[in-house]
């Protein structure tokens, strides 16, 4: 890394300070989370003028970089490329939690030329910074190609490390918010949708549908004997139960569509721009996978169940939310007053 000690001419020094000014009003802008990493590290480029920059963060599962933000030439070509934490120097950044500049990348051991193979640009120089959160590095930022990078001011360093602070800082408290948004629309048994936000998701679409003139439909659907589970098995099991459900119910679902728990075992599935016939087929589809399989068999049981389920389609059906899904609850409670383990859609 090749860093000059000396400190940075007055012009420079107000080149940072408009910098922090210019972060600091960011972060307290009513923007999305990547307007505000945007429009931080955009600031930034414009003062360290490189032809390209990116953000890439950490899939900890996977032990991979990813690219959330890219701004350049090749940007759409290295949008979907994933590296390996170790792997090039923003993977050896990300895995070392040290910043590193790199003057020239044909002097540089650790540059890996598989972005530049997949994207057909040339690199030549890179800085790269890592973000952290209580010592744990969340991702890394790279300004590639950067004019007259040999030296870099000390100083530099420390505002691109400030930045990346910022931004880390930024991600977190967009991720916790995200976290405590999610719990308060998430059933905690099924992780399906609760039915709160069902009937505010059923309001949404229905005026989608009205303003676009097009249709939707509305599944409503009751395990069939479940209290036998609890009463033989026990309530956890029975909850259990549930959560494989809602598992099985969202992993069917198609895009676009979504689901709730309504309460105890009745479930209600949303189907935008879909009208009769395809829920009906949809819900066959539903039906079929909840009946073949066996259920909690990692526990030493093996649980089948059947459901009822109810169809209603608006405009057809009806016209308004309420409308739509008691119609949908009434159908379902026809089939089961009368055979379970069916489907009536009229």
């Amino acid at each position: 890394m090749m860093v000059s000690q000396n400190s940075p001419a007055g012009d420079e020094k107000k080149s940072q300070y408009a910098i922090f000014n210019e972060i600091g009003k960011t972060l307290t802008a009513s923007l999305t989370l990547n307007e505000v990493l945007e429009k931080i590290l955009g600031k930034v480029a414009e003062y360290f003028n490189p032809e390209n920059w990116s953000l890439l963060l950490m899939d900890e599962e996977k032990d991979e970089l990813y690219f959330e933000i890219v701004v350049g030439e090749a940007a759409e070509k290295i949008k979907d490329i994933r590296l390996k934490v170790g792997e090039g120097v923003a993977g050896w950044v990300a895995k070392t939690g040290r910043p590193l500049v790199v003057p020239s990348t044909k002097d540089e051991p650790l540059f890996n030329r598989k972005v530049d193979e997949m994207s057909q640009f040339s690199t030549e120089s890179i800085i790269c910074i890592p973000m952290r959160i209580r010592n744990r590095v969340i991702g890394v930022i790279e300004f590639i190609n950067k004019k007259d990078i040999s030296p870099l001011h000390r100083y530099d360093i420390e505002v691109l490390a400030t930045v990346a602070d910022y931004a880390a800082i930024a991600l977190e408290n967009a991720r916790n918010y995200e976290q405590i948004q999610k719990m308060t629309i998430t059933d905690d048994i099924s992780g399906l949708y609760n039915s709160r936000h069902l009937h505010k998701v059923l309001q949404e679409e229905l005026d989608r549908s009205q303003a676009s003139n097009t249709c939707f439909s509305v599944i409503f659907f009751d395990l069939d004997s479940f209290k036998t589970v609890n009463d033989t098995h026990g309530h956890l099991v029975g909850s259990s139960l549930l959560g494989r459900v809602g598992r099985l119910v969202a992993d069917t679902l198609a895009p676009g569509y979504s689901a709730a728990r309504y309460g105890g075992d009745e479930f209600v599935v949303i189907l935008p721009d879909t009208g009769k016939t395809e829920a009906v087929t949809f819900c066959q589809k539903l039906k079929d996978r909840l009946t073949a399989k066996p259920f909690l068999a990692d526990k030493g049981l093996d649980i089948h169940v059947t459901a009822s389920f109810g169809v209603s389609t608006f405009p057809d059906d009806a016209q308004t939310k309420c409308e739509v899904l008691h119609i949908a609850d009434e159908r379902m409670y026809t089939v089961k007053d009368r055979s379970k383990n069916g489907i009536s859609a009229s």
